[in-house]
């Protein structure tokens, strides 16, 4: 029998209809489709979550529903409805009458999407100018309300700044202020929270949540993180390889779901409420023997009492780092502590996870013990030895012992070479192996042990997704047998299954060579696995240091306590 709040969702009106739509890129002579008859639909004041890895089909969906991709090299067959009128049969004319206005987008990347010559405030105003007919004055207004709705501090100030002098944070929000600045009808959300701080991310969530419901538009959110769609979504779609493999309640996803990519989704992401030896990933859900297997408090005590008799590998004595900002002829220079005061040890075969919100000090503190930012005050020693006061040979030494594995792979590979090359380069910097010949093998060798094959030494880093770039990185990186690894946000940007394919090769590896990590993210679940010692950074100082577990388990700090509450937990 069929309730009240039912028969109302049946009767709700639909906003978007896509039927059998294929999108195809490529000539005539060579054609690839990468989205494949998929079919669904979005209600009126519905939020329909679409979930996926990179190369999905995700974002190329919602590109063609806002009509975005390029008409000269790739064909949509099938339908796309929005409000009864067949959006492919639309001119690019007709097409600028709707998007901004009725079929709005938040993009991935703010930075990227925001005009960097321009101040956040003008790209607001044009918006409201260019669809509404407002005036300059009336523009200005409308969009300083706009910044106060989406909670943006100092609206004003804000403003007539331009995009790179703002937070992560604050530039998103500029771009949802710029989204609903027309109450569209349709909002697009892909991947709006990606690589901010959970914290962010959770205040990001909760705006959206609560625009949709003061202004009743339909949400369309995109993202790779199942527990994160399951705090907005009323409906979701997984995607992957272009096909919708699932879709369904959220309550029937997240406590039913059919498809083995769904559970792999679900599985793979590190829980909070129990250690894990091993992630679950897709290949390892296929195999029906897998059953993960928990780490016990004897072995984790075990562990513990190996690791923390031995003497420390690196000892950080209150250091410092303070920057200056430039200031007028009679004004005195501001001084900013990015790290204050911090102290801690790490001990050989330890991993020890650096948590904290962006701009707390992390990324300023694994510069300063890399000696690439020198700190102000305080001492480093690494095996004993004072890093201030090693000779340079020393230092050259030093940077074949202590090594760093980027956040971004892709920035910090150079375009022009191949992955051998990249790899085979510091190994001959630092005169690792006897010649060419036995360098080459290595790096094969290298390859093939980070779960790439030797086909990729004569690869370009364009031609790799996102997860195989990270592993060209860790494998540089191991190249030069280094003791002490200090990755800095290495799996931030990657999808949660393939996050879950890098933590496992970081484990294993440190199995394996006898590594060392610092461990450094913004996400408390990712740390809280990787980690024997736990340490909470905010403005520029510890809040505090000890085992890992017991820190989840007894968060002694209310700033503690705000990150684990911000973590998505799903349903």
């Amino acid at each position: 029998m069929l309730n009240i709040n039912t028969f109302g969702f049946m009767l709700k009106k639909l906003v978007l209809e896509i039927e059998n739509l294929s999108i195809a890129f490529g000539n005539k002579n060579k054609r690839v489709e990468v989205i494949h008859d998929i079919s669904f639909t979005v209600s009126e004041n519905e939020i329909i979550g679409i979930v996926g890895e990179s190369g999905s089909g995700k974002s190329v969906t919602s590109l063609a529903i806002a009509g975005l991709l390029p008409r000269h090299s790739s064909q949509l067959k099938g339908s796309i409805r929005f409000e009864n009128t067949e959006l492919l049969e639309l001119s690019s004319k007709e097409f600028q009458k709707i998007r901004g206005k009725e079929i709005a987008m938040i993009f991935q990347e703010p930075m990227s999407a925001l005009n960097p010559s321009l101040t956040c405030g003008f790209q607001v105003s044009e918006i409201i100018r260019h669809h509404l007919g407002y005036s300059v004055s009336e523009a200005k207004k409308e969009t300083l309300k706009l910044f106060s709705r989406v909670r943006l501090p100092r609206p004003k100030e804000l403003y007539g700044r331009y995009p790179h002098q703002i937070s992560g944070g604050q530039m998103q929000r500029v771009m949802i202020a710029m989204a609903i600045a027309c109450k569209p009808k349709l909002l697009i959300a892909d991947e709006p929270t990606t690589a901010l701080d959970v914290t962010v991310q959770k205040e990001i969530l909760q705006l959206l949540k609560d625009l949709q419901k003061e202004t009743g538009m339909s949400l369309l959110f995109i993202s790779h993180d199942l527990s994160l769609v399951s705090e907005i979504a009323d409906k979701v779609l997984v995607m992957y390889q272009g096909n919708i493999v699932e879709q369904g309640s959220v309550l029937q996803i997240f406590k039913t779901p059919h498809h083995s990519y769904t559970r792999a989704l679900l599985a793979a992401r590190p829980v909070l409420d129990k250690r894990l030896l091993k992630l679950p990933t897709i290949a390892s859900l296929e195999d029906k023997t897998f059953k993960p297997k928990e780490v016990t408090p004897a072995q984790r005590a075990l562990r513990h009492k190996r690791l923390y008799t031995s003497t420390p590998l690196l000892e950080v004595k209150n250091v410092e780092k303070e920057y200056y900002s430039s200031a007028g002829l009679f004004t005195p220079k501001k001084v900013t502590k990015a790290v204050n005061d911090v102290s801690f040890s790490v001990f050989e075969g330890e991993t020890l996870g650096l948590v904290g919100e962006s701009g707390c000090g992390k990324s300023t503190l694994g510069k300063a013990i890399l000696l690439l930012d020198k700190a102000t005050a305080g001492n480093i020693k690494y095996r004993g030895k004072e890093l201030g006061r090693l000779s340079k040979a020393e230092i050259r030494n030093l940077r074949k012992e202590i090594q760093l594995i980027f956040q971004d792979p892709f920035a910090s590979l150079n375009p022009r070479l191949t992955i051998g090359q990249a790899i085979l380069e510091p190994m001959k910097v630092h005169q690792i192996g006897s010649g060419r010949q036995e360098r080459e093998k290595k790096v094969r060798e290298l390859l093939i042990r980070v779960g790439l094959d030797e086909s990729y030494f004569n690869r370009y880093p364009h031609e790799l997704s996102g997860g195989q770039r990270q592993r060209v990185g860790i494998a540089r990186t191991i190249a030069l047998a280094p003791k002490l690894v200090i990755c800095d946000e290495s799996v931030s940007a990657l999808d949660i299954s393939v996050q879950a394919q890098v933590l496992n090769l970081l484990n294993e590896l440190k199995e394996d060579f006898g590594f060392t990590y610092i461990f450094i993210s913004h996400d408390l679940a990712v740390v809280k696995y990787m980690s024997d010692q736990l340490m909470v950074m905010n403005a520029g100082k510890i809040e505090e240091i000890g085992d890992a577990d017991e820190i989840y388990a007894n968060p002694a700090r209310d700033y503690t306590k705000k990150l684990i509450d911000a973590i998505p937990k799903g349903i």
